[in-house]
């Protein structure tokens, strides 16, 4: 009988230690930004923060475009966020307009083919152009100049 109550109580004690990491790691499971859609192109974007930064640069393989966002300061460069995006395809038709980015980083799922992306930072554009291959994810760097308004800091 003692056994049996002594085994109980460890039965217990290892279902409520199993309840209680569960909730602990429930807490501190990493958010994912939501996918997207304009244009018939879905997209993400997100990244403020170190957990959602690393779940971004873990997607971005797996996703044909990818783009991150930044504002030179000094010799450092932080991110940027509230970018707006436009994507033109190789005949200039825009594909993904005027979208707005949640975060520094940004992927998209693209057809291959060649295509221009325009980034807008308060007002400055930086353009750079980007060809996309099947099985594989294309990257493009935007970095503003000192000065330029909606840094986020992670």
């Amino acid at each position: 009988m003692k056994t049996e109550i002594s085994w109980r109580r460890g039965a217990a004690a290892w279902a409520l230690g199993g309840a209680l990491l569960s909730l602990a790691l429930g807490a501190h499971a990493t958010f994912n930004p939501p996918i997207h859609m304009a244009n018939g192109v879905e997209y993400m974007s997100g990244g403020i923060g170190s957990d959602e930064a690393a779940l971004m640069k873990t997607v971005e393989p797996r996703w044909p475009a990818a783009f991150e966002f930044a504002v030179k300061d000094g010799r450092d460069a932080d991110f940027a966020a509230n970018v707006q995006i436009t994507v033109r395809d190789g005949s200039g038709k825009v594909v993904l307009g005027q979208v707005k980015s949640e975060g520094p980083f940004m992927v998209a799922r693209l057809e291959p083919g060649h295509y221009d992306v325009e980034a807008t930072l308060d007002g400055k554009t930086l353009t750079k152009a980007i060809d996309v291959r099947a099985g594989d994810s294309a990257r493009a760097m935007f970095v503003w100049p000192a000065g330029s308004d909606m840094s986020a800091h992670s």
